[in-house]
């Protein structure tokens, strides 16, 4: 009787002969080294929060959640951005990369990690109980193109926020496709019966350029890119702040930006709020006073993206639509949801529902702008916590609708309701429901 074929123990495939076409190499070493590493890369940040150290936003985004299991691949990709910024110490890093770069280099550290199409970094703190800095960016996504300043140091100490020059050089769209989607934005709103009012906020770089340095990544093609700009978007019909700007400059005796934010002055803000309330009912203004009430300290953007801290310092004022009655109010420090202010129709103000659809300058602003307005809205056209169709709902529900949008988003050609999604919707729904 022929016997069994005797059953040979199991043997890992990592002793079975190098010629046998099964055999594998063991990796324990590196499998371990691997193990420990993903373990660090997911704990460190837990165990950091457990003993109360924080991370803090030093750039131009909320800090990022842990990605979701469900996004697939997208999993995988998110997680170095979550990682970066739960870095808790990333701030001293920062600063102390900048010193050695300064002390053994001359020069500071470059951060030549490309730009981002947002408004603007950081604006600062909460506000003073009586108004003040506006609160958290609200923006769009990167560039991803490397090469620009994340912050370009000037002279006597000014800094700038390098996306005004990498939008510029480098933007996504081209100017007149980004301003022929505006148009059709506009067109669909006053074909709804609605009033739309498009302002156009100056960069820093713009109103003051005095203080750039003699070079910088991007500065030929910025500047030479600039006078056409704002040619197309005065051909275009949107609100130019700078002459205005200019006047107030003259009047005031310096600039209305300070030296280490991005984001201008009060001055700015009752400038737009004064000329967005012309647009959408001509003469409101006539009976404004705006008196000087004093000034505040907040905290200013651009230093927080070197690793440091700086201040900005503004002047503060009421806002007296009927000349008496005091209505400037604290400001909206959070737009990415919507964010309405309604108080009772005065002598001077606006009694249209009104929708802001903005960015960071729409905060830097919004202490006037809800004095100005009996019902008004601000909402950030850049954000994950509105969806586009709740953003069209806000359309829907307005009587005017006023896009706010800073000359970098415009030069980038970054903006995400650009999507063909969001027009289509809002082609349907204000078709749907026209104001008689």
């Amino acid at each position: 009787m022929a016997q069994e074929p005797q059953q040979l123990p199991a043997v890992h495939e990592a002793w079975l002969p190098r010629e046998h076409p099964l055999h594998r190499p063991r990796h324990g070493g590196k499998q371990l080294t691997a193990l420990i590493s993903a373990l660090v890369f997911f704990v460190t940040p837990t165990l950091m929060w457990v003993f109360g150290v924080r991370p803090t936003e030093i750039e131009n985004h909320a800090l990022a959640g842990f990605p979701s299991i469900s996004s697939g691949w997208g999993f995988f990709t998110a997680l170095p951005t979550w990682a970066t910024d739960q870095l808790s110490f990333r701030t001293a890093a920062i600063g102390a990369a900048d010193g050695i770069s300064r002390g053994v280099f001359g020069e500071p550290l470059p951060h030549d990690t490309g730009g981002t199409s947002n408004s603007g970094p950081l604006p600062g703190g909460p506000p003073p109980a009586n108004g003040g800095t506006p609160g958290p960016e609200v923006g769009a996504g990167p560039l991803d193109q490397a090469g620009y300043r994340q912050v370009i140091e000037g002279k006597d100490g000014w800094l700038y926020y390098g996306v005004d020059a990498e939008a510029k050089c480098a933007p996504t769209r081209a100017l007149a496709d980004t301003i022929d989607r505006i148009e059709t934005v506009r067109n669909l709103v006053i074909a709804s019966g609605r009033q739309f009012v498009w302002v156009v906020p100056p960069d820093k770089s713009t109103m003051v350029p005095q203080f750039l340095p003699s070079s910088y990544p991007g500065k030929d093609c910025q500047q030479a890119a600039e006078a056409p700009t704002w040619s197309q978007l005065d051909r275009a019909g949107a609100l130019d702040l700078r002459p205005e700007l200019r006047a107030i400059t003259a009047q005031l005796g310096h600039p209305v930006y300070t030296p280490a934010d991005t984001h201008w002055t009060d001055e700015g803000g009752l400038s737009l709020t004064r000329n967005v309330a012309e647009a959408v009912q001509p003469g409101v203004t006539k009976t404004w006073k705006s008196p000087a009430i004093g000034s505040y300290t907040g905290s200013a953007d651009l230093p927080k993206l070197l690793g440091k801290t700086g201040t900005k310092t503004s002047v503060l004022y009421n806002l007296l639509p009927d000349g008496a009655t005091n209505r400037a109010g604290p400001i909206v420090t959070d737009i990415e949801t919507p964010a309405r202010h309604t108080a009772p129709p005065i002598t001077g103000t606006v009694d249209k529902k009104t929708l802001v659809y903005g960015d960071s300058f729409s905060i830097a602003s919004s202490r006037y702008l809800t004095g100005a307005f009996s019902d008004l809205t601000i909402l950030a056209y850049s954000t994950n916590k509105t969806t586009p169709a709740q953003a069209v709902d806000e359309f829907v529900g307005a009587q005017a609708v006023v896009m706010e949008t800073v000359e970098r988003s415009i030069s980038a050609g970054a903006l995400p309701f650009f999507d063909n999604g969001f027009i289509d919707q809002l082609r349907t729904a204000l078709a749907q429901h026209p104001v008689r």
